[in-house]
């Protein structure tokens, strides 16, 4: 009974194995994501649409988004990103990578993003890292993405140190005024 036990153990594992992955990333503190973007902005998303995309042939969600403040860099009214992965509906193929956040339509977003890439990729830098989700709290809206917003103090570093006001009981949050305000100093020269 004991033998049978550990290899239907095995084979539950063996079989479950594939279904299993991660993504590590170096963490970016609020500093780093500042300087790094090339663009940020605060949005709301207007809508998700998933292809086959024409320059990788991987299937790609494009992501339209309603700038409502252009933080850094330059955006039009409307932003369009492109990030691998995605449901096709049309062959119920999903392709999803890890890590890689999704949008949803009607929400609001403060986006950190990079240059694109040369087949016009451009996920949030530090992929789910570099993108904030706005909500109203009692009132206020609030940003968050799951990370710690407290900047620890960096030994021997010559540079400024900018506070963020953080909710003490939930260091996760930040007001959104205070977050853009924040973003806005790392940037100015």
């Amino acid at each position: 009974m004991k033998l049978y036990s550990i290899i239907l153990c095995l084979l539950i594992n063996f079989l479950t194995l594939p279904l299993a992955s991660a993504t590590s990333l170096v963490p970016i503190n609020l500093q780093q994501l500042s300087m790094r973007a090339s663009l940020i902005f605060y949005a709301e998303v207007l809508s998700n649409n998933v292809k086959k995309d024409e320059q990788s042939g991987r299937i790609a969600t494009f992501t339209e988004f309603k700038i409502i403040d252009s933080i850094k860099g330059n955006a039009s009214s409307t932003h369009t990103i492109k990030q691998i992965g995605g449901h096709l509906a049309s062959t119920g193929t999903t392709l999803r990578i890890h890590g890689v956040p999704e949008f949803q339509p009607g929400n609001n977003y403060v986006v950190f993003l990079p240059e694109k890439s040369s087949l016009g990729f451009c996920s949030p830098l530090g992929l789910h890292q570099g993108s904030f989700t706005v909500s109203t709290v009692n009132g206020e809206q609030i940003v968050s993405n799951g990370r710690s917003l407290v900047v620890q103090p960096q030994q021997n570093s010559n540079t400024i140190q900018i506070p963020l006001a953080v909710d003490v009981d939930k260091p996760t949050h930040a007001r959104l005024d205070d977050f853009i305000n924040t973003v806005r100093a790392f940037n100015t020269p």
